[in-house]
């Protein structure tokens, strides 16, 4: 599939065909909220990450709540110098090996079954596409308390504040199905009370396929809030 750049700028679509090689969840659990982040997205969260504001290449990056490991071996692929993917189902942590190991990238990469509140160490980055409280409330907030706590730089995605069906309208206008909008209040204020600051947000169109039961559409279509955020140390 290909060897990771250092310095050269990878295409966008490359970023993405590789992504789409990076098989999802076989028996995804409802309770754990563990829906794959889509290709197309994890290829925008990483590309801002990337190139505009050079947090991945030769950078050491954290996936929390890895899942299979898109987010964590796309970076690997863009260059970053060592990442560590951590989720707490064994399922996701053993499929996320095989995927480094199909993608010849297992060198700079380390799979750690377990908690997030048990990790502990410091590191450049931290991408994060967390569970949104739908299932369990507020479990998005452990997840930015501890990258807030461990990275300098935090990417993480949450869900917008309300259904917005005028965003979603001009996200599909948008050629990149992105646009920059303002903060809410709750996460700047979140993440101010716990030592970070909110540099920009960018809205992004996420499509979930039918997966559980009590789905009651083919797809279904969202906004969620990409948050940049710098520790202030």
């Amino acid at each position: 599939m290909g060897e990771p750049a250092k310095k050269r700028l990878i295409r966008k679509l490359d970023l993405e065909l590789f992504l789409s090689r990076i098989k999802p969840h076989s028996d995804p659990k409802v309770n754990l909220e563990q829906y794959t982040i889509s290709e197309s997205v994890a290829a925008t969260m990483l590309y801002l990450a990337a190139y505009t504001y050079d947090d991945i290449i030769g950078r050491s990056v954290l996936d929390l709540g890895c899942g299979t490991g898109r987010l964590a071996l796309g970076a690997l692929f863009l260059g970053a110098e060592s990442v560590v993917g951590v989720d707490i189902d064994k399922a996701a942590i053993k499929a996320a090996s095989a995927n480094s190991e199909k993608a010849d990238l297992k060198a700079n990469v380390q799979w750690v079954t377990g908690d997030v509140n048990a990790l502990t160490g410091k590191f450049d980055t931290v991408l994060q596409n967390p569970p949104f409280g739908v299932q369990t409330r507020s479990a998005d907030r452990k997840f930015l308390e501890k990258a807030l706590e461990v990275g300098g730089s935090v990417y993480s995605l949450h869900n917008h504040p309300c259904v917005d069906k005028q965003l979603i309208k001009r996200l599909k206008a948008s050629g990149e199905h992105c646009l920059q909008i303002p903060a809410s209040p709750f996460i700047s204020k979140f993440v101010e009370d716990h030592g970070g600051m909110v540099q920009a947000v960018y809205a992004l169109l996420m499509t979930i396929p039918h997966m559980f039961d009590f789905h009651t559409k083919r797809k279904h279509e969202f906004v969620a809030d990409l948050c940049v955020i710098k520790r202030n140390d």
